[in-house]
């Protein structure tokens, strides 16, 4: 079986950092989901690229690389909150207007830009695993692809959007 490597004729680091840098949205989507402060994004984002490399030649090139590098950087994001929310002793990490950056919204007018923040403060008030499963639904992500990513059953993903749908409604 070919290596990407191979298949694209580049050596193993230069292949490494074409894809991370094609695919450099999804880890400043995720750094922008899990991390405050510019600075703990930076770091997070940082950290999640240097896990990536890390766990490269782990990686399976049969595979999507995006998945891979979703379940990668969403493994590093959960685990940078569980280590800040012992620090701070609370378990949310509160998205703000970063989203904005990340997310091409085009011209918002203002009660779509309030629906934005509602959705970003529901969000926000989620556990680590269930930020993970929204993004990736909110990105139109196929269930069998989150589940991949997440670790979980494609049945585990259909039944925690649907209740995380449900208690979307319960609160807005």
């Amino acid at each position: 079986m070919e290596t990407i490597a191979t298949m694209t004729g580049l050596g193993h680091q230069q292949a490494f950092s074409a894809l991370l840098q094609q695919h450099a949205g999804i880890v400043f989507k995720v750094a922008n989901t899990y991390a405050r402060l510019p600075e703990d994004r930076a770091d997070l984002a940082q950290e999640i690229a240097a896990q990536l490399w890390h766990a490269w030649p782990k990686y399976d090139s049969a595979r999507s690389f995006s998945t891979w590098m979703y379940r990668v950087a969403l493994n590093v994001a959960i685990s940078h909150v569980r280590v800040q929310s012992m620090r701070n002793r609370h378990d949310a990490v509160p998205l703000d207007d970063a989203l904005h950056d990340v997310a091409d919204t085009g011209a918002i007018d203002h009660e779509s830009d309030q629906h934005l923040r509602l959705l970003q403060g529901f969000i926000a008030r989620q556990p680590p695993l269930d930020r993970a499963l929204l993004l990736l639904y909110l990105e139109d992500r196929p269930q069998r692809e989150i589940a991949e990513i997440l670790g979980i059953s494609e049945a585990n993903v259909s039944t925690k959007v649907g209740r995380l749908k449900q208690r979307l409604r319960d609160e807005l």
